[in-house]
């Protein structure tokens, strides 16, 4: 599986799945550490993640990035379609067929009692990336569209 995002490479070595994470060379040591295989950008990426994958076959996408993954995917990685889920590339949803389910389609009692057992057991980390006053929401959004925080920004009221 390919994944994009701290949070969901934990849950998916949580389930067993062998991550295979998409950054720059900058991430790699960070990757590692956090149960998956890193893949820099670059050329021949499609040909360099079926080489990290453990049986050579990408069976499943989480894009939460958009640029043109979910198209690699289908397209060059013949994943499925019913196993590709992106939150940022909403043509390719209607391209392709692939679903488009967020947060707001887990935010369930059950899902986050879960969620609050992981990081109470030590096997999931919620990375904070930033904490910002309210009055700082431009300088928070500006670090956020750089598309380089590696955990979650916080708003402090």
């Amino acid at each position: 599986m390919i994944v994009k995002r701290e949070i969901q490479i934990r849950l998916a070595a949580e389930a067993g799945a062998t991550v295979v994470g998409i950054a720059g060379p900058s991430n790699d040591a960070w990757l590692a550490g956090h149960g998956a295989v890193p893949v820099n950008y670059g050329d021949d990426l499609p040909a360099r993640l079926r080489a990290a994958a453990q049986s050579g076959l990408i069976d499943a996408l989480l894009d939460f990035f958009g640029g043109g993954y979910v198209a690699m995917a289908v397209g060059d990685l013949k994943v499925s379609p019913d196993r590709v889920d992106t939150i940022a590339d909403f043509e390719a949803v209607k391209r392709f067929g692939v679903q488009s389910k967020g947060g707001a389609d887990a935010a369930t009692a059950a899902v986050l009692a879960e969620l609050a057992g992981l990081v109470a057991r030590g096997r999931l980390e919620v990375p904070i990336a930033g904490v910002f006053a309210l009055d700082d929401v431009r300088d928070a959004f500006r670090q956020l569209e750089l598309r380089h925080t590696r955990g979650k920004l916080v708003l402090r009221p």
